[in-house]
Parts: C-alpha cells; structure tokens; sequence
C-alpha cells in the first residue's frame, strides 16, 4: 500500500476518495471502504493527522496511532492512503479550496463518505457541497451504534466483547516495552512493561485474557495495588513466549476481562490467583 503525506506524491490517476479520520477502522468505517472498492477504481484513503478534534482543543482518546491505522487499512484492502497533516490553518480553509487542492489533485472523481461527513471551514462542507462541485458522490448510512466515541465508552467500562462487536475485531493496546519493576519473573510470570503513547485509551483497570505476537496473554492494567503502586502499567504476559522483548513495538489484543485488580493477603495468595488468570487466559475465545 503506498502511503503519502503531500498530495503531489501520488498520480493523478482517476481514483475513489475515500475521506475520514478512520480512528480504530471500526465496522461502519469498513463499510465505507467496501462502498469505496464497489465503485471500481483504485481506492484512496484521505485521512488526517493529528486527529482533527486534538488540533481544535477537543480532547480524544484515540483507539489507535498513526502506524496502526495504516496497518489496518491495508488488510482492509486500501490501495493508497494520503494522510493530511491537520492544521488549524487547514480547518480554517473553504471547503471548495480543499476539494480543489487535495481531492482534484489526486485525481478523485467518486468520493466516498459516511452521511455525517463534514469539511471545512465551520465545516461548511459536505455531501452535498461536494455534488455541486461536481464529484460523483456516494454516502454511506451509518450502522446503528457503531462510532469510535461508542468504542471509547465501551473500552472506558472494560467491555472488550461490547468493543469488538463494533470494531469487528478485539480492541487493542500498544506501546514500546520498556523496563519495569521486574516482579513478574520473580514470581514465576514474566511480563513485558508498555510504554503506551499517551493520546490513546486504555481500558478500565483490571486483568485482561489476549494475545500479543501470536502468544495468548494474561494482561494487567492498572496500578498493581498489592504492591501499593500509584502509576499506571500496561503489563502483558505472554504464554509459552521466551525471548528479549525490550524495545519492542507491541500490539496486544483484549478479548476478555477476567477481573478487577486488588490486593491479596500474601504473595502465594496473589500467585494462585495468577496461575488461574492464566488458565482462563488458555480457554478465552476472541471475540470478533
């Protein structure tokens, strides 16, 4: 998949524009893309960077980076993303300018979009706007409850099943491991320490069931209360997994929260609790 940040970098071959923030590629947001590929020729991602709603002071939590939202459009089938840097300066321009030095540029001729796509300054633009300046538009109906802002709420209460219903796949954390406290070898499991970047959620405390590198995993969010922490870990532990993860990028999928997190009376209390997380973490389906 050709990715490219400036829109001279791409022929302006006759393409479908696909346009939107895509932030988790959730169900509706694939949606698009199929109506997208339906309409015959190659396929073009427009999508922004910083999310839009951080440039204007609207706080997010976004369901994943940059890197991963490329990822995911290419096993979507995406031909070619141009990814637009979003500017203050860019949410002042007229719609009419946008379509013309991005959309006319790369060659759009059919622009894809969901029904509550707006652009632009005072985001005057929209479907209909781009119509009149003569694209061949197509809408796409939202699917019922199905929103990056509904995938938050879910993820904010630790329902990764309720998530990947409309993800239509498990949600995710990722980060760079980085050193931790090293307990987890101590007591026999392992776990690698992420450095999540902090423009993304992360689910509600608690011990999670996963999978991370092909290896399922027994995930723990929170504080590690038995030992009196205050700051935050992400701290997976991979099944059957040997090796030097250390400066890794890790995408670890949620599928299940198996529990809260807390403290227990003694460390063999707290280590059969673990032997248990890891046997439910075995038997864990993922949830599509």
């Amino acid at each position: 998949m050709n990715v490219a940040h400036h829109p001279e970098e791409l022929a302006a071959d006759e393409c479908v524009a696909a346009i939107g923030s895509y932030d988790g590629v959730h169900r509706g947001h694939r949606r698009v893309l199929e109506t997208a590929r339906a309409a015959g020729a190659p396929v073009t991602v427009v999508t922004f960077w910083p999310h839009p709603r951080l440039v204007l002071r609207n706080r997010v939590e976004l369901l994943s980076p940059l890197e991963r939202r490329l990822e995911l459009l290419e096993e979507a089938g995406v031909d070619e993303v141009l990814v637009v840097e979003f500017t203050s300066e860019l949410a002042a321009r007229e719609p009419a300018e946008f379509a013309d030095s991005v959309l006319r540029q790369i060659g759009a001729k059919v622009i894809v979009v969901g029904e509550s796509f707006r652009f632009g300054r005072a985001a005057a633009g929209d479907p209909a706007l781009l119509r009149r300046l003569g694209f061949d538009v197509r809408t796409v109906p939202t699917l019922e409850g199905v929103s990056s802002t509904n995938v938050r709420s879910l993820l904010r209460e630790g329902d990764v099943v309720g998530a990947a219903r409309l993800l239509g796949r498990p949600p995710e954390v990722e980060g760079t491991v980085v050193l931790g406290d090293q307990r987890g070898g101590t007591l026999g499991y392992p776990t690698a320490n992420l450095d999540v970047p902090a423009e993304l959620i992360v689910p509600a405390y608690g011990i999670y069931a996963g999978s991370a590198l092909g290896h399922r995993a027994a995930i723990s969010i929170g504080v590690n209360p038995h030992y009196g922490g205050d700051e935050r870990r992400i701290e997976p532990h991979l099944l059957d997994f040997e090796g030097d993860l250390y400066g890794r990028r890790l995408v670890v999928e949620l599928w299940r929260r198996l529990r809260e997190e807390r403290a227990f009376s003694s460390e063999d209390e707290l280590v059969a609790q673990i032997r248990r997380d890891v046997e439910e973490t075995r038997a864990a389906e993922r949830p599509t």
